[in-house]
């Protein structure tokens, strides 16, 4: 997952007139969305507002386009990402249903799914990425073999490399593999684990409506990643957790900027 809003999005398919619009302001103003990234948002607000659960039966394409006032082909569009992040599960012969899926993170105390078009979430995400991140950077830096080392420095050059030469899945890939270095370096499994789950569903968020880009945001992240491997490093554990808040900070203002783009355009 990236830390920026360089995720590729899916091949578009022609966008009902209600669609689209609902991509723009009132005015008319802001970016085209195409159809099928609106549609998969409203798909996980039907969910998480009528409360369904892992295994339970959804509408049917048709019944979901007529509710969502769109066609069947925009739909299955829709559906395709939702399958694609692990939210819904298309069987064949029987219909859709929620998927039953590790990634998404839920509990009992929740009550529900986390919904990655909800800003509330992705706030209080960003919030628990922080907490945990900044612990496995300090740990690492007191912990870190030199293999492990050597893996946050190579992920590190990778993102560079993704950047520099403008390649979006080599960054994401690379931006993915720094921070599961960093948080394998800690030492602590239940670290590893919450990092991995948090950046899967930051995933979920940013593959929905955010383009192809690697822009300044992406050029920050790379000395970002830079500052973080080099006070783990040098094994200095407060550094290491000051510079993996100053990145986590900086990005969640990139997502705020970005969603204001898209709502004021």
């Amino acid at each position: 997952m990236n830390d920026t809003p360089a995720l590729a999005a899916a091949p578009p398919v022609q966008a009902s007139p209600v669609a689209t619009a609902a991509a723009k302001d009132s005015n008319g103003r802001g970016d085209y969305r195409p159809g099928y990234e609106v549609v998969a948002e409203r798909i996980l607000e039907f969910i998480a507002e009528a409360r369904l659960v892992p295994g339970d039966r959804m509408p049917t394409e048709n019944d979901l386009a007529q509710q969502l006032n769109t066609s069947r082909a925009v739909v299955r569009e829709a559906v395709k990402i939702l399958s694609a992040l692990g939210r819904v599960r298309a069987h064949k012969g029987r219909g859709l249903f929620v998927a039953d899926d590790e990634g998404m993170l839920i509990t009992s105390r929740w009550g529900g799914f986390f919904r990655p078009v909800d800003l509330d979430h992705v706030l209080m995400l960003f919030e628990f990425r922080r907490v945990q991140e900044t612990a496995a950077s300090s740990l690492a830096a007191t912990r870190a073999t030199p293999a492990e080392l050597r893996a946050i420095e190579l992920a590190m050059q990778e993102c560079r490399h993704g950047f520099v030469h403008g390649q979006v899945d080599v960054f994401n890939q690379a931006d993915d593999d720094f921070h599961a270095a960093v948080a394998a370096a800690s030492h602590n499994t239940f670290l590893v684990s919450a990092v991995r789950d948090a950046r899967r569903l930051q995933r979920q968020s940013s593959a929905i409506g955010m383009h192809d880009r690697l822009g300044e945001g992406t050029q920050l992240a790379v000395e970002e990643h830079e500052a973080i491997y080099r006070a783990i490093r040098d094994g200095r554990p407060d550094e290491a957790a000051q510079a993996t808040a100053a990145h986590l900070d900086r990005t969640l203002e990139d997502y705020r900027r970005e969603i204001q783009r898209r709502v004021f355009g």
